[in-house]
């Protein structure tokens, strides 16, 4: 029965979003619980693609994803895929009118970290258009459950709050990203030299990222809003830890929240949300 593949399928990609993220899955968990097998599957989706790229390194990378790039595009076209993180994910691009565009962009944005290890300016701001920005527009397209005009409405928050989460994770994986895979995504970096005043300028170009995303999560609806809100509080909270360290530590250790502390920063939030101040 295909209802039964369909099962497994979304049980995948909840299998993969809660062994890779323990954040977004417990703010998967505060979303309305209709919202939590699309937002697993898109989760699962973009995971496996970035899995891709970042960690088969003993397999040929560019053939890996040209065959996931086609597997995608064949299941939103026969709305199944054998893969069942595929499966799932071609679900949601039909059920919320996902725009295939959308896809396209993601997928491009893993192909450039296929072959591209320093970022100009633009090619910067194309990545974090492809890896984050329009992944916060597929989970919107669920969140506003096909009301086009709150999706338009809400749309540069979201893209703000994807750019937000991805800048953050680039200061986080700053010594993996530099040391192992050879990256370095922000432009005009000099590695060697990373500086105290290079990295305040991140920072404040971050928090612009978080400031303008924060008045678009107050807007979603409350079926929504409040894992959206405990989502950016962890990512904040982590931002803000980030900023407490020196450049010499970021390039020397991964910076981390504990679960604890997490657990800490979902009571407040749902402290805020139970009394409407958010």
């Amino acid at each position: 029965m295909k209802a039964l593949f369909d099962r497994i399928s979304i049980a995948s990609s909840t299998i993969v979003t809660k062994t890779y993220s323990t954040s977004f899955s417990l703010g998967i968990k505060c979303l309305n619980k209709k919202f939590h097998n699309a937002i697993y599957s898109i989760y699962g989706f973009v995971r496996l693609a970035d899995e891709i790229v970042d960690s088969f390194h003993d397999f040929n990378k560019h053939d890996l994803l040209e065959e996931f790039k086609a597997g995608t595009y064949q299941s939103i076209e026969k709305k199944i895929s054998l893969n069942p993180i595929l499966n799932s994910f071609q679900h949601v691009v039909h059920d919320y009118a996902i725009e295939q565009d959308l896809v396209t962009i993601f997928l491009a944005s893993m192909e450039m970290d296929l072959c591209q290890t320093v970022h100009s300016t633009n090619s910067y701001q194309s990545y974090i258009l492809g890896s984050a920005e329009v992944v916060g527009l597929m989970c919107l397209r669920v969140f506003t459950e096909n009301n086009d005009a709150l999706y338009q409405q809400l749309k540069p928050a979201a893209m703000k709050l994807g750019s937000a989460f991805q800048k953050v994770n680039f200061l986080r994986d700053l010594k993996d990203d530099y040391y192992i895979l050879g990256r370095v995504y922000f432009p005009q970096i000099d590695m060697s030299v990373f500086s105290e005043k290079e990295k305040k300028e991140i920072e404040q170009d971050i928090e612009r990222d978080f400031e303008e995303a924060l008045t678009g999560i107050k807007l979603l609806p409350r079926s929504s809003r409040f894992g959206v809100y405990v989502a950016y509080i962890y990512y904040k909270s982590l931002f803000n830890k980030i900023k407490s360290v020196s450049p010499v530590k970021i390039l020397s250790q991964r910076i981390r929240i504990a679960n604890s502390h997490k657990l800490g920063l979902l009571a407040g939030s749902y402290v805020k949300h139970s009394f409407r101040m958010i």
